[in-house]
């Protein structure tokens, strides 16, 4: 390794300030610029470079647009530049830069010789910062959102089951016990039609139930929950469903099984709608630590990039966002007269994410 002494600190120091992606800035003890890097030249305009390599005091004032403090986003008040004797290891500065607006910095200013007074001002990019931060953030926010939602459609759906399903139930046998009492032919015929009504009623009753939140995901895992929603599928709408589960009946976090079972809710409905298919594939299975669902058909098609195939698209777009939330990879493939293949593979815990 090539060994450096404090001799070759000046040309290192040099090469730092030179080659930095960070503004440096040098002013004296009443706020003049004294010299600023490249870095530091590319983000303020040139009327205000000149002024400031002029030797006009606060000219920097008419580049920046305040620093945060813990009252307000943006403000002038104390400024960092206005107090010579202080240091600031770090601030968050906001500056109006050159073809890219207003765009938020880290910013240091210490002092480096105390006799003339001279400081330095480094200014640090936050803008990717903040782009990850704000990713993550809407990412938390869907989680929660959809979190609610689930948790919404539970308590709904077991109150649908328990309650109103069941007292419908009840209803229905009162309405029974009449068949076999003396009553006239006419009330007769009236009570088997609201029998009918009620039966009719009680089954859509417990459909939506179902739909909003099938209790067998939550007690029995994604392959019960899976077929007996095929099986609801195939009787309500004749489309056939080759259901391959190869899980063993594993569990998944409830995340993970709510994601899957929604995504794969939402490619089969799409098939239903529009592939104009009688029969599908659906495979679920677990292989190289993730958990891989394909939905599989030979359809109508439809162009990929068309982000708005027969409707608005939201489902595809759905299907995506909530993948995302698990870490999740969606993968759709189709052409048109050549059907679609919708792939998600989810990464679980080592020994398949059990709970």
């Amino acid at each position: 390794m090539k060994q450096f002494s404090e001799k070759n600190l000046p040309n290192l120091l040099m090469n730092l300030y030179g080659n930095s992606d960070e503004a440096i800035f040098f002013f004296d003890r009443d706020g003049k610029a004294l010299m600023m890097n490249a870095a530091a030249e590319e983000i303020i305009d040139k009327d205000v470079y000149e002024q400031m390599m002029a030797g006009s005091a606060g000219a920097i004032c008419k580049t920046c647009r305040g620093y945060m403090s813990t009252d307000e986003l943006m403000t002038c008040d104390a400024c960092y530049m206005s107090i010579p004797d202080i240091d600031i290891s770090s601030f968050q500065v906001y500056f109006d830069t050159k073809g890219r607006g207003v765009i938020p910095y880290t910013g240091s200013i210490q002092t480096i010789d105390k006799e003339s007074g001279i400081r330095c001002f480094m200014l640090r990019d936050l803008t990717q910062q903040y782009k990850t931060q704000e990713e993550l953030n809407q990412k938390l926010m869907m989680k929660r959102v959809i979190k609610a939602q689930e948790d919404e459609r539970k308590r709904i759906s077991r109150e649908l089951h328990d309650s109103v399903a069941q007292e419908m139930l009840s209803s229905l046998v009162d309405l029974r016990v009449l068949k076999y009492m003396n009553i006239d032919e006419e009330v007769l015929k009236k009570v088997q039609q609201t029998e009918g009504s009620l039966m009719r009623l009680l089954d859509d009753i417990r459909h939506l139930s179902v739909e909003l939140r099938p209790a067998t995901l939550d007690d029995l895992g994604l392959e019960a929950a899976f077929r007996t929603h095929f099986k609801w599928i195939e009787k309500n709408y004749g489309l056939i469903i080759h259901f391959h589960p190869e899980l063993e009946s594993k569990r998944y976090s409830g995340e993970i099984e709510t994601v899957v079972y929604r995504i794969c809710q939402e490619a089969v409905f799409n098939a239903l709608k529009y592939a104009e298919v009688d029969e599908l594939v659906v495979r679920l299975y677990e292989a190289d630590g993730s958990l891989h669902l394909l939905v599989a058909d030979e359809g109508k098609g439809f162009e990929v990039k068309n982000t708005d195939p027969q409707g608005t698209g939201l489902g595809l777009y759905s299907m995506k966002e909530r993948a995302e939330l698990v870490d999740g990879n969606l993968q759709i493939r189709s052409e048109i007269g050549k059907g679609t293949v919708i792939q998600l593979e989810v990464p679980v815990v080592e020994g398949g994410g059990s709970e």
